[in-house]
């Protein structure tokens, strides 16, 4: 069996605000349901804040490795690596 299909993925994924421009950082196991969530605004954290785009995520075998992943990502070490690893990004959006 493929090992792309044998587990269920986990997603560390970073939202953007289309109203304050101000990013949102979430982890869940289906991304694709939690996006729609937010956007529905049924997510407590981002009610009232949509729409977003999701602007960056990361994929993890284990809950528990991507939950930590998004601690990180929420510190001051996490910010700045994804300013640098999003700057062509954000050069484009201003």
């Amino acid at each position: 069996m493929s090992p792309v299909r044998e587990k269920f993925m986990w997603y560390t994924y970073i939202l953007q605000s289309n109203k304050d421009k101000r990013w949102y950082t979430g982890c869940a196991a289906d991304l694709r349901k939690r996006f729609k969530e937010h956007n529905d605004g049924l997510a407590p954290s981002t009610k009232g804040r949509g729409p977003f785009k999701l602007i960056y995520y990361e994929a993890c075998i284990n809950k528990d490795d991507a939950f930590a992943r998004e601690k990180y990502l929420k510190s001051g070490m996490g910010k700045r690596y994804l300013k640098n690893r999003l700057k062509r990004f954000l050069s484009l959006t201003g």
